[in-house]
């Protein structure tokens, strides 16, 4: 009888299928965020170790980024025809098994090529996660479950720079990189074993493409959030691990990872945002997101390091609140609007990613320009473009209640 009106309605919380979801989806949104990013607290190691400038090290996470979002293209429609679960656990365990063999790369250019493959694997998670909850968790949990599943990409965030700065103190950039995967592995596991099937998953014909997911305004709209959003994000992640291993902080690397324990409020933002956004609706609150990461942004131009801390902290709680909103809007945008959701949330991780890849690499040349300034510049510009459309939004029919 539990799973008839499981299949109806959808999980609630309290359910045990709910709970098994919850834990697995957080677990593969750790994974994808602390593989992802992982070179990020070690690109001053690899400008030693590859003699390479601070803007080509930059490339081990533009690379990964870039294959990601390349994927996701396929990725999604595919997961219409072959459905979300099998995607997805095949994707996590591909993943961590790439980013072993990263650890091994004889030349920078093997390392680079590995990073593009292990964004590729990557894409079958975060390419039908936001489907999967939306077909899975009864609407009125969506924005909640949604918020936890983005509150393990920002544990992930952390985790992963955390693991990989500490790690490269005690055995430089090759270690880190294989400690990272063995939580990758870990992760894998326990997506394999507590994911539930989908139930309410139907197929639909497959297509690489369809012009309905750039038809509606506000999906382009999410899908523009999504890019500028997160190249704001990457870019001052990537100059600050330069800031503070350079004069006059002189951090290493595993001291200046401990500025990622700031992720935690990342994953409290993103969760607070999802209740709110059930509460008061989306579009109140994106935008107020926006402005919280403008105001982090600003903070960071001060010199003393607690307050550039503060910052951080700020800019990401800003930050993973619209992303974690954003992205659970997508999905229910795309439904309404009778267009896949598979493919509209594959745009819109497509546009997340090469944001990604695009700001966040032009960081390193920012960085060589004008130091943090040029940096920090960057961040403020494309933040304010997120709120600009964030702002639009409000203008944009409603079609769903948001």
């Amino acid at each position: 009888m539990h799973q008839s009106v499981a299949r109806q309605t959808g999980y609630l919380p309290g359910d045990p299928e709910y709970r098994k979801l919850s834990v697995a989806l957080f677990a593969a949104g750790l994974a994808t965020f602390a593989l992802l990013y992982s070179t990020q607290p070690l690109l001053p190691q690899l400008v030693t170790a590859f003699h390479v400038s601070p803007s080509q090290s930059a490339f081990s996470v533009s690379f990964a980024t870039f294959g990601l979002g390349l994927a996701l293209l396929v990725a999604g429609p595919a997961s219409e025809v072959l459905g979300r679960t099998n995607l997805m656990r095949w994707s996590v365990a591909a993943t961590s098994l790439f980013a072993l063999l990263s650890a091994f790369a004889p030349t920078w250019h093997t390392l680079l090529a590995l990073r593009g493959l292990q964004g590729i694997a990557m894409a079958g998670l975060p390419a039908v996660a936001m489907a999967y909850l939306r077909e899975e968790v009864h609407q009125e949990s969506h924005a909640r479950a949604s918020g936890l599943y983005i509150a393990g990409t920002a544990v992930g965030g952390m985790a992963g720079r955390l693991i990989a700065g500490a790690l490269s103190d005690v055995g430089g950039w090759r270690f880190a990189t294989g400690g990272i995967a063995v939580v990758g592995v870990l992760c894998a596991a326990v997506v394999w074993v507590l994911l539930p099937a989908s139930r309410n998953f139907r197929r639909n014909p497959a297509r690489l493409f369809s012009s309905k997911v750039l038809r509606d305004p506000a999906l382009l709209a999410l899908y523009g959030i999504a890019a500028t959003g997160v190249g704001a994000f990457v870019a001052v992640y990537n100059g600050a691990v330069f800031r503070l291993s350079g004069s006059p902080y002189e951090l290493s690397a595993g001291a200046a990872g401990l500025v990622f324990c700031v992720y935690l409020l990342g994953s409290a933002g993103s969760a607070t945002a999802g209740t709110l956004a059930d509460r008061y609706g989306r579009r109140k609150v994106v935008p107020v997101g926006c402005l919280i990461t403008l105001a982090g942004v600003a903070i960071t131009l001060a010199a003393p390091l607690p307050l550039i801390v503060i910052g951080l902290a700020v800019m990401t709680a800003g930050f993973f609140a619209v992303h974690g909103v954003a992205s659970g809007w997508v999905p229910a945008r795309a439904h309404a609007s009778g267009v896949g959701t598979g493919q509209a949330s594959s745009m819109y991780l497509f546009s997340f990613y090469l944001g990604s890849s695009v700001f966040g690499g032009l960081a390193g040349t920012a960085w060589s320009r004008a130091q943090w300034t040029g940096v920090a510049g960057e961040a403020a510009v494309l933040f304010a473009v997120t709120l600009v459309l964030a702002l639009l939004l409000k203008n944009v029919p409603t079609k769903v209640q948001n």
